[in-house]
């Protein structure tokens, strides 16, 4: 099997300028093992540098080699390395189910099974290609979770222990023991930073690769908005939360000041329940992106390269549901945004769940259920028929489980299982992926405006003329696809604040 570049350690020399830069574009790339403490750190590490170090593609890899994460620069808030955003490779795959969790409750021959290889093959590619075992991939990402948790929250230790995927507190006592060299509360003992006061909630901070453009972020986020599920005002990003099991609680997103990370309050979400949740933020937010890696490409197109220099920080806003997201992407076929936000209020007000104790910010109501629209009667809110068969019918193929939003799929499996059902076809498919997985190559071609983006003259290219230059984009062709449509919306906006001087002075003159 070929090793990809993108999953290898970056060049010892660019490790060690970046070390000693402290780059924080490199944070999460790789990881410094200092010999003589047994630590290992992250690239932006502010402790002096020791001179005997080893370089390490990932956090497992050093703790494989039985070094102990640094207190200091606390590698548990680097950013995920990214690799596996890098396309459909089975390497990619299954990082993503390992990311999710997916040990915690099956065994590796089920995780082999799910992306169609042998569990020894699947071993030994991970070995090769990450420098630990996925188990040991596994155990390092939620004993770093746990600390995460010991050293930013005043959670009770039994709760972290269950967060983190420990069946008893004395097991995640000597799993930290053994890894860590000290107990979880001797942790706790240790300066940090006081745990936020948030009533019943808490606070974690959630790192990414600068630059980040979350002035954009929020914008896609703003224009799509519905009340009573979510808000944007400011810097911040409220809504709503629920999961299969899991009762309505609410989350906030909003930067962390001074740092290269985000400010995640959570509200009403059970310890169990923490890192799934966590991981969707990550991805809706799109934290673990590597902006370098997606500039390298993207920036050789003569019609990006600008829009790269104006948005260098760009990021797919994904969202929080995949089954709230193809609702939207239904609703929103040949109809402008703000008509399918009003559409989509009007389902959640109608069918979602209502919160049970308001946080008093204007959350209201969880985004409806697929079986809460299975047989809903969605013309009462104004639908075509057509269109309410349409969102029932996801919503039983959900049910079913003829589609999901599984991350073991390819974006080509992907496609073809939603474009089999009635009216879906490939721009839904292609946005639900964007949107509800954040698949970094996602590219819907027959969006008319991007038909329209690409070209300089204002004419239109077809579908398979613009997927035939967007080739050379992969695999990053998702993020061309949010430059073009911020870059078309910017050009809209400026010619309508020309047309409306234009028709004043007409209308003076007519005078």
């Amino acid at each position: 099997m070929p090793a990809d570049p993108d999953t290898l350690l970056p060049d010892a020399s660019v490790c060690e300028q970046a070390r000693l830069s402290r780059d924080a574009r490199f944070d999460g790339l790789f990881f410094t093992a200092v010999r003589s403490t047994r630590i290992y750190c992250r690239p932006v590490c502010p402790a002096p540098w020791a001179r005997r170090v080893r370089y390490y593609r990932t956090a497992a890899a050093a703790e494989a080699d039985g070094y102990r994460p640094c207190l200091r620069c606390r590698p548990e808030l680097s950013p995920a390395d990214g690799a596996w955003r890098r396309g459909d490779a089975v390497l990619a795959r299954a990082l993503k189910l390992v990311e999710q969790g997916f040990l915690a409750e099956q065994p590796l021959s089920a995780l082999a099974q799910r992306v169609h290889l042998g569990e020894r093959q699947l071993r030994r590619l991970f070995v090769e290609r990450v420098g630990a075992s996925p188990v040991a991939v596994h155990g390092t990402r939620r004993l770093l979770f746990a600390k995460q948790l010991l050293t930013e929250t005043a959670m009770p230790i039994t709760d972290i222990a269950h967060a983190a995927g420990f069946g008893s507190v004395r097991r995640f006592n000597a799993s930290f023991l053994s890894a860590y060299r000290m107990a979880p509360r001797d942790l706790r003992k240790r300066p940090a930073a006081a745990a936020a006061d948030t009533g019943d909630g808490l606070v974690l901070r959630m790192g990414y690769r600068p630059p980040y453009d979350y002035a954009g972020m929020l914008g896609f986020l703003r224009g799509r908005a519905l009340p009573g599920v979510e808000i944007v005002d400011g810097e911040r990003y409220a809504r709503v939360i629920a999961m299969r099991g899991m009762s309505a609680g609410w989350m906030c997103v909003s930067p962390w000041p001074g740092e290269h990370a985000l400010r995640l309050e959570l509200h009403g979400v059970e310890a169990s329940r923490l890192p799934a949740v966590v991981a969707r933020v990550r991805r809706m937010f799109d934290l673990d992106a590597d902006p370098d890696a997606v500039a390298r490409v993207l920036g050789a197109d003569a019609r990006l390269k600008p829009l790269l220099r104006r948005h260098p920080g760009l990021r797919i806003p994904s969202g929080w549901d995949g089954f709230e997201i193809a609702v939207r992407a239904i609703l929103g076929q040949q109809v402008s945004v703000a008509a399918a936000r009003t559409f989509a209020a009007r389902i959640a007000q109608r069918f979602g769940e209502t919160v049970p104790v308001p946080p008093g910010n204007g959350l209201t109501h969880a985004f409806p259920t697929p079986l809460q629209l299975a047989e809903a009667d969605l013309v009462q809110i104004g639908l075509t028929r057509a269109r309410a068969e349409a969102v029932r019918t996801v919503a039983r193929a959900v049910l079913s489980g003829v589609v999901d939003f599984q991350v073991e799929h390819t974006l080509e499996e992907f496609v073809a299982r939603w474009t089999a059902l009635p009216g879906i076809g490939p721009w839904t498919a292609h946005y639900i992926a964007l949107r509800a997985m954040g698949h970094p190559d996602a590219f819907p071609a027959e969006d008319l405006v991007l038909q329209k983006a690409l070209t300089a003259d204002g004419s239109r290219l077809s579908a398979r003329a613009l997927a035939a230059h967007a080739e050379r984009w992969r695999p990053w062709r998702a993020y061309a696809v949010l430059h073009l449509w911020r870059d078309s919306m910017a050009a809209s906006a400026k010619s309508d604040a020309g047309i409306a001087p234009a028709r004043a002075a007409t209308r003076k003159r007519a005078a």
